[in-house]
């Protein structure tokens, strides 16, 4: 069976660090992406970092040097490291798995998602 299950949101000072994990497990293929995105309140849900099978990560432009994703294959566990928060980076985080692939496409073409977390930054 299909899981994926995200936690670790939380409250945070302005320059602190919070980490997210996710644990995705019951697939199928040897092959997926895990892709964390957020979703502001009045804002679209934008896709922040992603990991593949092979590795090879990407960012976007608003958390790259703050954020980092990595993979621990064996506890089937993306986690996404976060420093230096900002208030801007309040919101619901989510994780997500693009199955057959290494790459993460658009949130909308993600295929499973986990329950989303509460990232709060505020003094």
């Amino acid at each position: 069976q299909v899981q994926v299950v995200g936690s670790g949101g939380g409250l945070v000072q302005p320059g602190g660090s919070l980490r997210l994990s996710c644990v995705a497990s019951g697939f199928p293929w040897d092959d997926y992406a895990i892709g964390w995105f957020r979703q502001a309140p009045g804002k679209q849900r934008e896709g922040l970092s992603c990991i593949g099978s092979d590795d090879v990560t990407s960012y976007a432009d608003s958390v790259q040097g703050r954020f980092t994703i990595s993979r621990d294959k064996a506890k089937n566990t993306v986690y996404l490291q976060m420093n230096s928060l900002k208030s801007e980076d309040t919101a619901i985080y989510y994780c997500a798995v693009e199955v057959q692939s290494n790459r993460c496409p658009d949130w909308y073409g993600m295929d499973y998602w986990g329950e989303g977390a509460l990232v709060t930054v505020s003094s």
